[in-house]
């Protein structure tokens, strides 16, 4: 078995995302109807416009960390009076944006003419969109999505399609354009034609060792939040998936001498990617799987791809439960109690986010099932996924390794 080599899809990655930003600027330039958007809000509804575009503001604050300049536009954010207390991706963001787009590596987000947040993945991003509501004094339309304990009732269904008349309804005013149902219709085919080829991808974390590491996912997710419902989407998770297939069947893998395999409990570290792949892989650790990255095109608790059979306005309606914060504990109970055996995961790392709390409110009560009723190993770390003052390295690796020493020694 060789290492993998460096895959051209990140490469491409690069190229599509970096041409997405441009693109977005230059047709806001042109007076197309800028929408800032959360990452769980439909964006294949806007292709249903002449020209709309979508930015999202979490996206490019995770870019903005990946990059290494969140706590540049953090601080920013802290020094205008908002408490380091808030949400990484929001003060990123706001830093940004209040300094128009200065250090931000996609020069920023072109202004909003309305903003669109939602409650089912993320409870902070409506009082973070309203914040730029109260400055720029532009309209705000809140999805309100019910908290799910268990699959989605029909009666919620019908809730969120209710509302999604009344956002078209909104964006057809606000923008003088109207809607048209076919441009949503090809839209989707792109988006489901792409996570069908990224459910694929994402399986090749089952193979012994593992075709991917859970770093691959995170980076390789980023066109899930801003490319929806394009041709780049489909073609670039078509490829990747090609590209991973030949690196299995050549036998090259991320972490060749794989000993331990783990799950992830949260967000990704965006500021510490590289380095905890890569010492983790020095110690024949390989982390192969998210509930953040799998849960993407699934229902309630699953991983497997829900089917699209035509009505896509209630196909949208129900993927707004495919996120995990929306999810009571025993949905994440039974995710994890099917995840565990399926991707062969000999322990689980619960990443305690200090800015998503919502994901994390539950994780004790999750880890005490896994070590108790399930005997799996487990631990906790602390992390946020944008700010690195809030992450010491080796604190973390201790933990890990002391994780990866409790495994060990059950083979013994």
């Amino acid at each position: 078995m060789a290492v993998k080599k460096k895959s051209e899809s990140f490469q491409r990655l690069s190229e599509i995302m970096g041409r997405g930003y441009m693109e977005l600027h230059e047709r806001a330039q042109k007076g197309a109807f800028v929408v800032w958007i959360a990452i769980i809000v439909p964006v294949e509804l806007f292709h249903g416009f002449e020209n709309v575009v979508c930015a999202v503001p979490e996206s490019h604050a995770a870019t903005s960390a990946a990059k290494g300049v969140g706590v540049i536009q953090a601080e920013k954010a802290e020094r205008l009076g908002y408490s380091m207390d808030l949400c990484s991706y929001a003060r990123i963001d706001m830093g940004s944006a209040f300094d128009n787009g200065r250090d931000s590596p996609t020069f920023g987000l072109p202004r909003p003419q309305m903003m669109i947040s939602n409650n089912n993945n993320c409870s902070l991003l409506v009082k973070w969109f309203d914040v730029y509501r109260r400055k720029w004094n532009i309209p705000h339309f809140v999805l309100d999505v019910p908290f799910c304990y268990e699959e989605q009732k029909a009666r919620d269904l019908q809730y969120i399609l209710d509302q999604f008349g009344e956002l078209i309804s909104a964006v057809e005013k606000l923008s003088g354009q109207r809607f048209d149902p076919a441009g949503v219709e090809k839209a989707l085919s792109y988006t489901y034609e792409g996570v069908s080829y990224w459910k694929r991808f994402l399986e090749f974390a089952r193979h012994r060792p593992s075709g991917i590491t859970v770093f691959d996912s995170f980076v390789q997710m980023a066109p899930v939040l801003t490319l929806r419902g394009t041709p780049q989407f489909a073609e670039h998770y078509r490829l990747l998936y090609e590209e991973t297939c030949d690196n299995v069947e050549h036998g090259e893998f991320p972490v060749p001498g794989e000993r331990v395999r783990l799950l992830w409990d949260n967000i990704a570290p965006w500021h510490q990617l590289r380095k905890m792949s890569q010492r983790l892989a020095e110690q024949s650790v390989n982390i192969v799987a998210a509930p953040y990255t799998w849960c993407f095109g699934s229902k309630e608790g699953d991983f497997a791809l829900y089917p699209y059979e035509g009505d896509f306005l209630a196909y949208m309606a129900r993927m707004q439960n495919n996120t995990v914060c929306p999810h009571g504990l025993s949905l994440r109970k039974k995710a994890m109690e099917k995840a565990i055996p399926w991707f062969g995961a000999d322990g689980v790392v619960f990443a305690s986010n200090r800015s998503c709390k919502v994901f994390s409110v539950m994780q004790q009560d999750l880890m005490r099932h896994v070590i108790e009723k399930m005997n799996v190993p487990a631990v906790m770390i602390d992390v946020d996924h944008a700010d690195a003052r809030k992450y010491s390295e080796e604190e973390a690796f201790v933990r890990l390794s002391a994780l990866r020493e409790t495994i060990e020694a059950r083979w013994n």
